[in-house]
Order: C-alpha cells, then structure tokens, then sequence
C-alpha cells in the first residue's frame, strides 16, 4: 500500500477527494451568461469575480471511495483541540497508482447549514465559537463586539471587571442574497452558511483606557480573555489611527483559494505590530473588505486574519464595490463585483453607527478628528439622500470641538492609474464641491491598488503646493485653506497596479508597494505617514498645518 498526506487549514467543511479510481458524474448548470458578463468586466477593473478553480466542484455528485473500494482508508488526526483555526494531516490510503493529480479539499456544500449538522454539537463544544469578529466603535464609551457561533442562543459579553452584556441574535440566508437575471456565486456554488452572528453593545467604558474581556457562554464555551484600548473620546486633543482599503486575505500555507490577495499578509502583520505597540487608537478600513465576491466561506478566512488586530482597537470600516455592486442591484455601479452578497455578509459582520440598513454611510468623531464615512456605490447624486446627508453632516462639525475633518469613501475622485471605473469624474463633479465648502482637510480612498499623494487640488488644478521642511518632509498650510489633500490607499494586499510614465500636475508622491497610512492628528497638527508593510520603513510623510 502507498500513502499520500496533505497538511490543510481545519474549518467545518466537507473533506472532498478526487483519486483516479473514483467515478464522478456531473451536473453543471449552464452560467454562459455570468461567464460573458465576467470576462467583459475584467478590463475594466481587473474582475475576476466568480471565475474559480473550485467554482463546480459541488455541482458533481462524487462517488463515494471508501464504498466502491474496500481497500482506501482516510484518517484525519490534529495535534491539539478544534479551536478557531488549526491545522490537521490527511492521510489517504489504499491508492494503488497516487498521481500528482490527486488533490484533497475542503468545500462547503451550497446545501448544508449549521442547525442540520449532525456533527454540530461536538465542533462547537470544543471550538466554542467559528471565527472571531472585530471590535467595532459606535461611541467613545461604548463599543460593539460581534462574533460568530453555531449556537443560536443569546450568549454574553464579561467584561471590565464585572459587566455583562447580552447579545442580539441574527443571520442571512441564500434567499437574502441579489441575483436578478444573472446568476450569482452568493446564491449557487459560492454560498456558505455563516452561522449565527452573535453583537452586544459594552458601555459604561473610559476614553483612552484598557481592559479585559472574554465572549460565550457556559454551553458552548467561552474565548480567552482579550485586552482592548478604547478611542479617546471625541473633542480631545489627539488621535493617532491606521487606515487603507482593498485588503483581502492571503492563506497561511500553500493552500489555493479563492481570489487571493498577495500582499494582505504582510500588511495585517505590519499593522499587528504597530497595534501591539499601544501607539495606535483606532483603524479604518475603506471598502473592497475580504474580496469574498460570493464565495461566502472566504469571509471566516478574512475575519481570522484581522483579528490579531480589530479585537484589541475600533475597527471601522466603509462600504466597496466587491462588497455592494451586482446587476440590476441597486447600486450606483452595473459590474457584478459583489458575486451578488449585495452588502448583506458586510452589514451583518460589521455593523457600523449607519441610519438603516443598506444606507451604509456614517460619521463619527474621536479625538480631535470628525470623520465623514460615505458609500461611493450607493446614489450620491445632488437629490440623494446620502448627498443631502453629507451636506448635513459636514456643515454641522463643530471645529473648535474637532478642528480636523477627514473624509472616507471607497472610489477615489483623482489617480494616475488607467482604466475603466479606475476614478469618478461625476463622483468630482458631483461631491467635491462639497468639500471645498466644508474646509474638508484630508481625503482618504481605495479602490486604486496603489499609494497616490495630491496637492490641494480641486477641479484638477493645485489650489496650493506644500512647502519643504529641513527633514525633506511636504508641509501643506492648513492656516490659509484652499482645498482638501487627497490620497488613493488601495495598497493593503490586492495586486498592485502601476503607474503610467506620464503624470499629472496634482499628482505629488506614487509608491506601487504595499503597506497603510499610520496618521498622529492634534488641535495644531495632523502628521502622515505611509509605511511598506515588508520593511516598516516610511515611504512618504506629510503635515498639514492647523
């Protein structure tokens, strides 16, 4: 007898096998039209969205091995408990001619869920929970915690030496995703059921302090305890924060995945490090989240890899085109970036300060910033609601209370790079007014996989250009304001796009490396930095003065 092993990532999955011996039929429903629709996309903004190697597998009905042959054996052995994440060995046998081409995988069948899994029961008493979920900030002194768990039963919070808070219960199902006339990843081979998504509210919480929590319950088990920093409270003196857009999630080992992101790993790790240092308050993570795109599994994934920092600062987040977009839809945008989860996964993982569902826009202030969070895939045209919010919002900050306003929001309205839907001009035309109005300091975008610096510029023409201090370093004269300073930060783990040889006369910095902005804002001051994840050394900084 010959032996093959694999060493593979655990999740409560199915353990697939494709040997040479074992028979499969198939029955693979015609997706011509997504196909067509996908691959006209790909020029405009590199769509690879529901194109996968693993896109059929479970429309086969694969023979089962064991059965037709007596003689293969599989065991599955794990060298400590079931936690949220481990590593197991596979090891088949009985294959009398192994091929290279033999594979091992683990697939989620669109048909399963957790409350029909017979297994249920004893993955969850020993995991307790699936996946850790971030932290999210609604308040300076209270902070939402969401997670997940196979156990529908409201579970609690302990926290603060002695507080207890009570989770609100909810989930999606398939039928909750969009699919219109064209078919979807969300609601045919991509889907996954995501459990039950457990969210309590801590309050009573201090600005600018630390303490201790844990999440479960006695039936199904409770997390380790975990130490989080609260936000200092809006209207003090300082804030420093991390932000960037368009991170995604690479594997921990050789493992294929769907639509990977190669440079999330080194970002997050980067990111980790300056978090662990207790020199950073808060994160901003501006659109295209955990590229999921309907493969609904590949969200657990992502929510591992950014828990090591969102469950110890406020982890804020604002809404992409691979979250929201999807034919016929709704959004602003026709490109099926989405694999139709049409913003429901994304709302229910992060439920940020928004109005109501699907209006996924906000603001909230910490320290001596007021920041201004928009959805550039929902209408933001002059009659729209979101744009009569943002006149609301913007021309209600009171500056002396947070002299900085900083605004957010997925698609950029200036870059270099080419391409289709790279930029908005009706975005500009249509928002930046507004902008200018409202003395808006900073504004921070994605979607452009790259680092990209303006002067303060509006309608395409620098208002005003920094001057240099004696360390090289750009100083942009807030005192005499003209126009906002804007930065593309889609660099956080997508592939990275180039730039053209030719270059604007906006344009000031253009670094093509992954890595994040690292900022310290004062009532005199705000100081940015990018920083390249592999090195930590900084790229570019800026000030702008108050």
């Amino acid at each position: 007898m010959e032996s093959c092993k694999w060493v593979l990532k655990y999740v409560s999955m199915l353990l697939v096998f494709s040997l040479r011996l074992c028979s499969s039929t198939s029955e693979t429903f015609n997706s011509s039209l997504l196909e067509r629709v996908i691959n006209d996309t790909k020029a405009m903004h590199l769509n690879f969205t529901a194109i996968s190697e693993f896109r059929t597998i479970n429309r086969k009905i694969l023979s089962d091995c064991s059965a037709s042959n007596p003689f293969i054996s599989v065991h599955v052995t794990s060298n400590s408990t079931l936690s949220d994440e481990g590593f197991v060995t596979v090891t088949v046998t009985g294959v009398s001619n192994p091929s290279k081409y033999d594979w091992v995988a683990m697939i989620s069948p669109i048909d399963s869920d957790v409350d029909s899994c017979l297994m249920k029961e004893f993955f969850y008493l020993q995991t307790g929970d699936t996946a850790k979920l971030p932290l999210l900030c609604h308040y300076p002194v209270k902070m939402r915690l969401t997670w997940v768990s196979g156990d529908k039963k409201p579970q609690q919070i302990q926290y603060a030496n002695g507080k207890i808070a009570t989770s609100t219960v909810s989930t999606f199902s398939k039928t909750d995703m969009c699919s219109s006339f064209l078919p979807s990843p969300a609601t045919d081979f991509g889907w996954h059921d995501p459990g039950y998504i457990h969210s309590a509210v801590m309050t009573g919480l201090v600005p600018l302090s630390t303490f201790s929590y844990r999440y479960g319950s006695d039936s199904v088990g409770w997390s380790k305890q975990i130490m989080f920093s609260t936000p200092p409270v809006g209207g003090s003196d300082e804030l420093r924060f991390i932000a960037f857009a368009d991170m995604g999630k690479t594997p921990l080992d050789a493992s294929e995945e769907h639509y990977i992101q190669p440079g999330a790993l080194s970002v997050i790790k980067a990111i980790a490090s300056d978090v662990d240092s207790n020199n950073i308050n808060s994160v901003f993570h501006i659109g295209d989240i955990s590229y999921a795109t309907g493969f609904l599994a590949e969200w657990d994934f992502f929510l591992y890899l950014i828990n090591r920092v969102a469950s110890k600062v406020s982890y804020m987040t604002a809404i992409g085109n691979h979250e929201r977009d999807y034919i016929n839809s709704g959004s602003t945008y026709f490109t099926p970036d989405s694999g139709g989860e049409c913003g429901i996964p994304y709302e229910t993982y992060f439920p940020m300060p928004t109005s109501a569902k699907d209006k996924p826009w906000y603001s909230i202030e910490q320290g001596s910033v007021h920041f201004t969070v928009i959805s550039t895939e929902h209408d933001w045209s002059k009659d729209s609601e979101q744009y009569k919010w943002m006149q609301k919002d913007m021309a209600s900050v009171n500056r002396q209370k947070t002299p900085w306003l900083i605004f957010m929001g997925h698609r950029p309205m200036y870059t270099s790079t080419n391409g289709f839907l790279a930029s908005s001009s009706n975005l500009a035309e249509v928002v930046e007014p507004l902008l200018v109005q409202n003395k808006v300091d900073l504004a921070l975008f994605g979607h452009v996989h790259n680092y990209e610096r303006t002067c303060s510029v509006f309608q395409h023409e620098c208002k005003a250009l920094p001057t240099k201090d004696k360390n090289g370093v750009d100083i942009y004269d807030g005192r005499n304001y003209s126009a906002p300073v804007q930065v593309v930060i889609g660099m956080a783990g997508f592939s990275l796009d180039k730039f053209p040889s030719s270059k604007n006369s906006w344009s000031l910095k253009r670094i093509s490396e992954y890595g994040y902005i690292r900022a310290h804002a004062t009532r005199n001051g705000l100081d940015v930095e990018f920083v390249v994840a592999d090195t930590k050394e900084v790229k570019d900084s800026f000030h702008i003065t108050k």
